[in-house]
């Protein structure tokens, strides 16, 4: 079965939200988001997250309070967000229990690398997971960027192959035509929504040709397409 790393997402600019939720869906993680300090720990105290992204200039109560009342709760890794890159805020993210701490403006595939070397070091169990999927007959492995059905490899397109793993590493959730053109193709794709059934219609016919897997990939009439193994 596959497993989906929680983040939760702290950072009060709603465009700074939108693009870190589009990176990180992007590769499998779901994102929780919260605009406000106190929003944050009310969530911290509700659901249970693999890791935490928080800014540290927030409204209601800042990122260092933050920080220092989920260390109290729960050993949760923590990455900070700041537009200041004083070694003295450095040094207090680090005292008040952050992990890593990334200085504003930052290139979203550096976080999104960040995060995962994080998880490598402080939870290699939730990184293993997501670094290799297993279903009956069917296995994704990530690094390699390698299908086998049947322990046979399915030769993929790069595109084919990114739709299966988002879809499979999000077994279950049910994702519109839209929402898989932003989060797969990025928000700068100008292509048809028919794009979408093209690549989902190509990974069945490759599946199926190799004897398993085709049956996953599933269509919710009226909606889009989700990852199901029943």
């Amino acid at each position: 079965m596959a497993t989906c790393t929680k983040i939760l997402v702290v950072e009060d600019e709603q465009r700074m939200r939108d693009l870190l939720r589009l990176y990180l869906e992007r590769e499998g993680y779901q994102v929780v988001e919260a605009a406000d300090g106190r929003t944050a720990l009310d969530k911290f105290a509700q659901e249970e997250f693999t890791l935490v992204l928080l800014d540290v200039m927030l409204p209601e109560i800042d990122g260092w309070t933050v920080c220092q009342r989920m260390r109290q709760k729960r050993d949760v890794p923590i990455i900070m967000l700041t537009a200041r890159g004083e070694e003295i805020d450095r040094v207090t993210g680090f005292e008040l229990g952050a992990d890593d701490y990334v200085v504003k403006p930052f290139s979203p595939r550096e976080l999104v690398m960040r995060i995962k070397a994080l998880l490598r070091r402080v939870c290699p169990e939730v990184a293993e997971k997501e670094e290799r999927l297993e279903f009956p007959g069917l296995c994704i492995d990530h690094p390699a960027r390698r299908v086998e059905a049947n322990g046979t490899e399915v030769a993929l397109t790069p595109k084919e192959y990114d739709l299966l793993y988002f879809l499979a590493l999000q077994e279950g959730r049910v994702f519109t035509r839209e929402q898989l053109l932003e989060r797969v193709w990025g928000y700068d794709f100008y292509g048809d929504l028919r794009t979408v059934d093209t690549h989902i219609k190509n990974l069945r016919e490759k599946l199926k040709k190799a004897g398993q897997g085709a049956q996953y990939l599933v269509t919710v009439w009226g909606v889009g397409y989700k990852f199901e193994v029943k």
